[in-house]
């Protein structure tokens, strides 16, 4: 482990949810609760003014509803996360060349790869102008732990929260540590944590104390080494660059479960529409097209066809999705349908005439024929759907947002990131005057991205090796 503080964990501030509440003044310091919005969905993330009534991540939707009926209940706008996460992550790479992603509002940062931080002080002025150029850039907040190592600095971003900055110093960890619930270690779950309690151990403390082969006894070779290891605040693994794309998917869960073989296969063409879109969107191309079905019954089955060659290709995706379902038996009924693409590359194979085809036959001989390609399916009318959340626009009264929709009515407050608390207008579900509309920034005119930073000042020089 180093000897300075040099380690970053971002961890943006109830991101989905902070993120809502920037773009719709009316509902800043009120309860916004984001996920899916059926039966079967979960919570995604909860605002710090839901969490206060018990609502908290992949918690049951419904139960959600129970804790904090009067919240806003809000649809997922993932490209619009990404994209503010695009724009934070840039703002870490000006830090390093080291940042490693979790997900889209997390990731660490070794400060001492980037020349950006040396020791304790020169952390902290990172960290903190880091929060600042978030802010400015967002207009959202992130909590900033800093510390000798990854796990130590992400425990730090924790005790940060809600928009805070806390550094571990070298040589206080076991100290810091010693009094935490043992919940509090990476890896240490609900069931792991029963049995520790089942032994007496609380706390990290307990852990240390315990020793070694007592924990190896209680939980297993591998487990125990590495659990007794975190407790005495071990942890030399390394900040790794972010790791390349394996695969493109998207899935849904419905509602209710799906028994029409008809209604199966639009929602596999449509899935697949939607996976190719993100596929073109990080500019690449699979070979390999996967389906997956959970059936009434929750098992899950999993079909997978190779192509000859890379390709983001519509017709392609549609056309192998359609045959690895008719492989499927959805008898009794689907709960979730997914539609993904591995086997990435950065660019596609030019000839897709055999692929649409089918992929598994030869190519024809000179002076030979090759065998028509299927013809493409129709396109399917698909009924406006509006989303809780969703940006709309209307002729007349401009951009708003859903804040729900049924019995042929969909409400919309119209508002702006930029204005006052809007007004509410309902319209037939049907209204041509109204169309769904791409998110507003969160900021109008955001600063430009900050050049790599540069130390304030010279480090100190490292002693020459014998």
């Amino acid at each position: 482990m180093r000897s300075a503080p040099t380690i970053l964990h971002l961890d943006m501030d109830a991101f989905y949810a902070s993120v809502e509440q920037a773009s719709k003044p009316s509902l800043r310091g009120k309860a916004v609760i984001v996920g899916g919005l059926g039966p079967r969905g979960v919570v995604a993330t909860a605002s710090y003014e839901a969490r206060v009534h018990g609502v908290h991540s992949a918690m049951p939707m419904s139960q959600a509803r129970r804790l904090a009926p009067n919240a806003a209940y809000l649809v997922p706008r993932f490209a619009l996360y990404r994209s503010i996460s695009d724009q934070v992550m840039a703002l870490l790479r000006a830090l390093s060349p080291l940042v490693e992603p979790l997900s889209l509002d997390e990731a660490f940062v070794d400060l001492e790869a980037g020349g950006t931080a040396w020791d304790e002080r020169s952390a902290r002025l990172v960290g903190a102008k880091l929060r600042a150029d978030i802010r400015a850039v967002t207009g959202l907040t992130g909590s900033v732990g800093l510390a000798a190592s990854k796990m130590l600095a992400k425990i730090a971003s924790e005790e940060a929260k809600p928009d805070g900055l806390v550094v571990i110093r070298p040589g206080t960890e076991r100290e810091m540590l010693a009094p935490m619930s043992v919940r509090t270690l990476p890896g240490v779950g609900p069931a792991t944590g029963d049995h520790l309690r089942r032994a007496g151990i609380h706390t990290v403390g307990e852990i240390a104390e315990a020793g070694e082969d007592e924990l190896v006894r209680l939980l297993g070779k591998a487990h125990g080494h590495a659990l007794y290891a975190m407790a005495l605040a071990r942890d030399d693994r390394p900040v790794v660059a972010e790791r390349e794309t394996k695969s493109v998917s998207v899935e849904d869960t419905y509602d209710v479960d799906i028994h029409d073989r008809v209604r199966v296969g639009l929602e596999v063409q449509r899935l697949a529409d939607r996976c190719v879109r993100r596929l073109r969107g990080a500019g690449l191309s699979g070979r390999t097209i996967v389906l997956k079905v959970r059936r009434y019954d929750f098992s899950t089955l999993t079909r997978s066809e190779t192509l000859r060659g890379p390709t983001d290709d519509l017709a392609v995706v549609r056309e192998a999705a359609a045959r690895l379902l008719d492989s499927v038996d959805t008898t009794g009924g689907v709960r979730l349908l997914g539609v993904g693409v591995s086997g990435l590359a950065d660019y596609t194979q030019e000839d897709l005439f055999a692929q649409a085809a089918g992929g598994a036959g030869e190519e024809a001989a000179d002076g030979e024929e090759p065998e028509p390609a299927p013809e493409p399916r129709p396109e399917v009318p698909v009924e406006r759907r509006w989303s809780a959340g969703h940006d709309v626009r209307h002729t007349e009264y401009g951009h708003g947002w859903v804040q729900g929709s049924g019995l042929g009515r969909v409400t919309v407050r119209f508002e702006t990131p930029g204005s006052a608390p809007g007004r509410v207008k309902t319209f037939r579900v049907d209204d041509p005057a109204l169309e769904a509309a791409d998110p507003l920034p969160l900021v109008e005119t955001p600063p430009d991205l900050p050049e790599p930073m540069r130390p304030p000042e010279t480090p100190p020089p490292r002693p020459l090796e014998a």
